[in-house]
């Protein structure tokens, strides 16, 4: 597994965007995952002079600590005096007002590659604002810690939500440089727009690298662990079953009140910052440990495991409350729901995505910008 040190990210190549920020009014989209080594990428563009006016905040907030889901208000940012617009809940893209006054904008965020990672939506709407208003657009890019494989449903275009927009499968095998890319290269911007876009790419980087991520990306994305079991765990939040927020181990353990077997008990608990109520909050859940799993099978598989899906509902009693509605919104497709209710083996699940992730593939080849797994 490849470490931060071994690389240089986008933020920390100073060198090649500084001169585009001369003279220039700056607004920032990030969170406490844009770091030049131990600074904020903010603290260290104040301290190089530049003219920040602006930050903008994704889901969880510039300093990450805001829960899932949480509607954040507009605030001024403690550390440096600077307005702070959230980008999710009641507003999800900047207004003109928001975009008065900025000569460009800078992107750091960092990504796990999941589509229904809501990272990558935030960026294609202020890349729409920006190609509105024409202001450049400079993404400082960072590896995708998922990004050594393509696997599972492609999006189709009547389940487009802020948990996905555009028809690429759920592990689309992307950083966000060349996902903006790609937005900008297949016209997926609204009303035919296009964004002045510079990407700053990550010095050594490969897709074949498994990278250590030196910041959790989301209070609950808290390890490597749950970062690997991410894309397999997180369609359950389209289920009954748990996926441990409220502990110490969200995205690592799975279960709800009264499952037969597995190999680990949990109880979910009020964690303001994490997630203040949790489902089946103070009950005593039966379930599994999947931490060691991510390490021994999921990071080499480099597929999606769907066996806890197709098993978990097999064995619950009550099938028709299984599954809610915001499941196809994770899957992106209405087929995956019915093929599981169907009781399709995971083998024939995987088959039925390969056409469309053949095309997909195809198209992906246009965008890299660093060395492929393949």
């Amino acid at each position: 597994m490849i470490t931060a040190a071994e690389l240089k990210v986008g933020a920390e190549r100073t060198d090649m965007y500084l001169p585009w920020l001369i003279n220039k009014k700056v607004a920032v989209v990030a969170n406490h995952t844009a770091r030049v080594g131990k600074k904020h990428l903010v603290d260290t563009l104040i301290r190089l002079k530049v003219d920040i006016v602006r930050i903008f905040s994704p889901e969880h907030g510039f300093r990450g600590s805001a829960e899932p889901g949480e509607a954040l208000q507009n605030y001024k940012d403690k550390i440096t005096g600077l307005p702070v617009i959230s980008l999710y809940g009641d507003k999800e893209k900047p207004s003109k007002e928001d975009m008065t006054g900025i000569d460009l904008v800078i992107f750091d965020i960092q990504d796990v590659g999941v589509r229904f990672y809501t990272y990558a939506t935030t960026m294609q709407y202020m890349m729409e604002a920006c190609a509105q208003y024409n202001i450049p657009f400079i993404l400082l890019d960072r590896p995708n810690p998922n990004g050594y494989y393509v696997e599972g449903p492609v999006l189709e275009k009547k389940q487009a939500s802020f948990v996905g927009l555009n028809p690429v499968p759920l592990v689309h095998g992307l950083t966000l440089g060349e996902y903006a890319t790609m937005i900008n290269g297949e016209g997926w911007l609204r009303k035919g727009l296009h964004c002045d876009l510079k990407v700053v790419p990550v010095w050594n980087y490969n897709h074949t690298y498994l990278y250590q991520l030196k910041e959790p990306p989301s209070p609950n994305l808290p390890n490597m662990a749950s970062v690997i079991l991410y894309p397999s765990l997180g369609l359950f939040e389209g289920t009954i079953v748990s996926v441990g927020r409220g502990t110490s181990k969200p995205f690592q353990v799975i279960g709800y009140p009264g499952l037969k077997g597995g190999n680990t008990t949990f109880t979910p608990v009020s964690m303001p910052g994490f997630s203040t109520n949790p489902p089946y909050k103070d009950m005593l859940c039966q379930g599994y440990d999947l931490e060691d799993f991510s390490e021994s099978f999921i990071r080499d598989s480099g597929k999606l495991y769907l066996y806890w899906i197709l098993e978990l509902y097999k064995t619950y009693p009550e099938k028709k409350k299984f599954f809610n509605s915001f499941f196809d919104k994770l899957a992106g497709t209405t087929t995956l729901r019915k093929q599981i209710q169907q009781g399709m083996t995971e083998e024939a699940i995987r088959s039925s995505w390969a056409n469309d992730l053949s095309v997909y593939k195809k198209m992906r080849k246009k965008y890299l910008l660093y060395p492929d797994f393949e």
